[in-house]
């Protein structure tokens, strides 16, 4: 008796716990998505600092060197007739500050357009998972759809079966269907979690977040996801070659690499020039030091050509940084290669999707409604058998399934070719 109170009562928690999590469950937008990620995001709190420090690189790289107090006491006989001292030494670079607070500032440059980089691969990755959690939501919608009109199949099946008008294969044949089915609903909802989690993962949040929009099948959910319409028109190839050089943060980062590097070797370079010691003071001789019995003061003033390139004229130093330039100007070319490439790959596939989604809209969805439709009525009126009636629906499953990948994989393709022209709102850009 006790074990069953026990049992009962674990029961009653774990569901008054699940009622509680779900109720925890916050439905947001993707712009709520989006805002709640840049204020949440611990990667770019962190290169904030990064910037700050690129920042404060640039006042130490324009310092001026420390000057040095120096004094000079003369004591014994030793001493007699040399003057005590007192004086600053100060150290001047020549021509060197100017190339160094150059690089500093290309540096800084690079460091916030790391930044901003950061910032939009953040939201391209909450887009991402965004529109995974609908796909995961559409696709669990799609079977629970599926299982209702198994179940409508099933309920057909038996009752033909009593009245002697369907066989016991028949029956065996509808529940295998029906079960099929809901092994695929019970790993599309688990797929839910996962992709919830995901999504809240990607906004360093706990898992209370979910998308406020629950399918694809609303047309104004192209808007609401930031998405144009499959039915717009793109822009050509070279307009939108010519808008991705333009924003594409590798490219802008490759090229301030390359000026930080062409300003190391001027750096590099301007170590053989020599600096410039000055110094300056107070002489005194007390009157028990003065070879003229009385008390001599005066001043002192000098200079001196320090750290002149005789023993190490810092060939290796020069020589490294000529290749560090070579490094970013390959690098560069590299990032351009790749741009290209990557942004012809992106383009293609998002034309591929837009045509397979409008063959999804355009016919298949429609024409496979109406081909269900009326076979299932056939076989309701004895015009037709259960197989046929059965690999019909499975045909109807796979395209509205198939529907919802290709949905899916609209949105996905559209995100990625965000990421490689590097822009947010390209219908904006773009006048689509």
């Amino acid at each position: 008796m006790k074990l069953k109170v026990l049992l009962t009562t674990f029961i009653l928690f774990v569901f008054s716990a699940s009622s509680l999590a779900l109720e925890d469950i916050k439905q947001i937008t993707l712009d709520e998505a989006l805002k709640i990620a840049i204020q949440n995001s611990i990667e770019l709190e962190s290169q904030e600092l990064n910037v700050e420090i690129a920042k404060n690189e640039i006042k130490a790289s324009n310092r001026l060197q420390n000057p040095s107090l120096n004094t000079y006491w003369n004591m014994g006989d030793a001493g007699k007739g040399n003057p005590h001292s007192i004086g600053v030494t100060q150290m001047i670079e020549l021509f060197k500050r100017k190339h160094r607070k150059k690089s500093a500032i290309a540096t800084h440059q690079v460091s916030e357009e790391v930044s901003r980089y950061k910032h939009f691969d953040l939201k391209m990755d909450v887009r991402e998972a965004y529109i995974n959690l609908i796909a995961a939501k559409t696709i669990a919608q799609s079977l629970e759809i599926e299982e209702k009109l198994l179940s409508d199949i099933n309920k057909i099946v038996n009752q033909r079966y009593k009245n002697s008008q369907a066989s016991e294969t028949d029956v065996i044949q509808a529940n295998i269907s029906l079960n099929h089915v809901r092994t695929q609903l019970n790993t599309a909802r688990t797929n839910i979690l996962a992709a919830r989690f995901q999504f809240n993962s990607v906004m360093d949040t706990d898992p209370i977040y979910d998308s406020i929009i629950i399918t694809f099948d609303d047309d104004e959910n192209f808007d609401k996801l930031l998405t144009p319409s499959p039915k717009s028109n793109l822009p050509s190839f070279s307009e939108i070659l010519a808008i991705a050089e333009q924003n594409r943060f590798d490219l802008k980062i490759a090229q301030k690499e390359i000026e930080v590097a062409k300003n190391n070797l001027k750096i590099a370079t301007d170590q053989r020039m020599p600096d410039l010691e000055i110094s300056a003071g107070y002489l005194y001789q007390p009157i028990g030091m003065s070879g003229e019995g009385k008390f001599l003061n005066g001043a002192y003033a000098g200079a001196n050509l320090v750290n002149l390139p005789i023993l190490y004229n810092y060939s290796p130093e020069i020589n490294n940084a000529k290749l560090e330039i070579q490094k970013a100007q390959l690098k560069y070319a590299a990032a351009q290669n790749n741009a290209f490439a990557n942004l012809s790959s992106a383009y293609e596939k998002l034309i591929n999707a837009r045509v397979n989604l409008n063959y999804y809209t355009d016919s298949l969805i429609e024409n496979s409604k109406t081909m269900m439709r009326t076979s299932k009525k056939n076989y309701e009126d004895g015009k037709a058998d259960l197989t046929t009636l059965i690999v019909i629906e499975q045909s109807y499953r796979s395209i509205i399934v198939g529907y919802t990948y290709a949905l899916s994989q609209y949105y996905s393709c559209w995100i990625n070719f965000l990421r490689e022209v590097d822009v947010e709102k390209f219908d904006q850009t773009a006048n689509l």
